[in-house]
């Protein structure tokens, strides 16, 4: 089955009425747990982004506490799977302020993390992906987001 490109879906989707939209909807929520998340996302929380950012940090803190200490193997594990989770959420937000809120509280917590990450050039190299990331993103906002961002990465750095 050849896969039809997005203008060929949302063209099709405007002769489509909305009780065959909402089954559309609710048929793609089924298949993936990311489509329902992302559903989710759009329905109830994409009005309030700044309590989606507080529950999406909260989701962070708990993986963090739950990281198993005893190898850096674990460590490096659990923290590419916080990272990951991390972006998904920045995917379905969209929004630059939300990609850097997150991604910075994800660098303080990985930066407080014990043992330290100083010790292990994996956890290092993550670290400073992040941060170069954070630059970048932080370069297209606002120049007082600029600002007040950039005291937040002198802080990390």
């Amino acid at each position: 089955m050849k896969t039809a490109t997005v203008k060929e879906l949302k063209q099709e989707l405007t002769y489509r009425s909305q009780s065959e939209l909402l089954e559309l909807c609710l048929s793609l929520s089924k298949f993936k747990k990311e489509n329902k998340e992302l559903l989710t996302y759009l329905l109830f929380e994409a009005s309030n982004e700044d309590a989606f950012i507080e529950g999406v940090k909260q989701e962070m803190i708990n993986d963090f506490e739950q990281i198993n200490t005893k190898s850096y193997f674990y460590i490096k594990k659990s923290v590419r799977r916080i990272l990951r989770n991390t972006k998904k959420y920045i995917r379905y937000s969209k929004k630059k302020e939300t990609e850097v809120e997150l991604l910075l509280f994800f660098c303080e917590e990985l930066k407080d993390l014990k043992p330290s990450i100083k010790n292990n050039i994996s956890l290092q190299n993550i670290y400073q992906r992040q941060i170069i990331i954070i630059k970048k993103v932080v370069a297209t906002l606002h120049e007082d987001l600029q600002y007040d961002y950039g005291l937040e990465l002198e802080n990390l750095e």
